[in-house]
């Protein structure tokens, strides 16, 4: 294995070029090829930091042609870092096949991390962000797509999709037939870019934006509150200190435990903190 190439999986810029670490940049410089999803777009951050390592093309349309030809340089020890047009590569591209095929080579990977999209739509969300689920881009055949968003009715965690700017409206929709329009709901647009827009409100209030307006270019990342089953149901404080008491027990201590029924119901984490005190 000490005489195989490595395959380094580098994080670049989702917009803003100053996103690029330090470490990234030098891994750029060290290796002897770079497989990028699209050389032109990549060559212009290349041209950047003026990184003079050559560059592959790697993406859906001829992942599979590649993969013998990538494999073949690595096993002849040199080394390739793998790149996407923005953030981390395997998320929502082709990497993850290359990544696999190294991993069963026994070829090591290295992971160089940098800025990804969904982690920064929804840290600054305001959403629960202790636990999330990432869904990607929606299937585009009308029945799969409604059938993967009947799947996520019921899911508590925050969800986070990527979305085209000419499909929003249409996205907007189906969430709305699918969670409600009272569903919470934070729209990222051109994240770290010059003109980088945050848009919060309900799913309802997000389609009449952008039907009165026309989609602004760029893609977007939507982050959907996850079903509170709580809704709408009034809850007695003995119901509530059950459910404190199924939180305790599954390991956590009564501030902890407010803190999540808070999220979850909308009540004050102090009224139930004294309820968890009384428990």
């Amino acid at each position: 294995m000490n005489n195989l190439g490595k395959l380094y999986v580098v994080g670049t810029p989702i917009g803003n070029l100053d996103d690029l670490t330090f470490r990234s940049l030098a891994t750029l410089k060290k290796v002897t090829l770079i497989a990028a999803e699209d050389t032109r777009h990549t060559g212009k951050l290349l041209q950047h930091f003026d990184i003079l390592t050559p560059q592959i093309s790697y993406h859906e349309h001829n992942r599979l042609s590649r993969l013998d030809e990538l494999l073949n340089i690595l096993s002849q020890g040199q080394d390739i870092a793998l790149v996407t047009d923005a953030g981390m590569p395997g998320i929502s591209d082709p990497g993850y096949e290359l990544i696999k095929a190294c991993i069963e080579a026994q070829i090591e990977v290295v992971p160089i991390p940098g800025v990804t999209a969904v982690i920064t739509a929804l840290a600054v969300s305001g959403l629960p962000t202790e636990r999330f689920c990432f869904e990607g881009f929606l299937p585009g055949k009308e029945k799969l797509r409604q059938e993967h968003l009947e799947s996520l009715k019921t899911e508590t965690r925050t969800m986070v999709f990527y979305e085209a700017p000419h499909k929003l409206i249409k996205t907007l929709e189906d969430l709305r037939e699918t969670f409600g329009p009272t569903r919470k709901i934070v729209l990222g647009r051109e994240l770290t870019k010059l003109y980088e827009e945050i848009w919060r409100g309900t799913v309802a209030e997000a389609i009449n934006l952008y039907r009165e307006n026309k989609t602004p270019k760029g893609e977007f990342t939507i982050v959907v509150m996850g079903n509170n089953r709580f809704d709408t149901i009034q809850l007695s404080d003995e119901e509530l200190k059950r459910e404190l008491k199924q939180i305790i027990e599954g390991g956590v201590n009564r501030s902890q435990a407010s803190r999540q029924l808070a999220q979850v119901t909308n009540l004050s984490r102090s009224r139930l903190y004294k309820l968890a005190l009384e428990i």
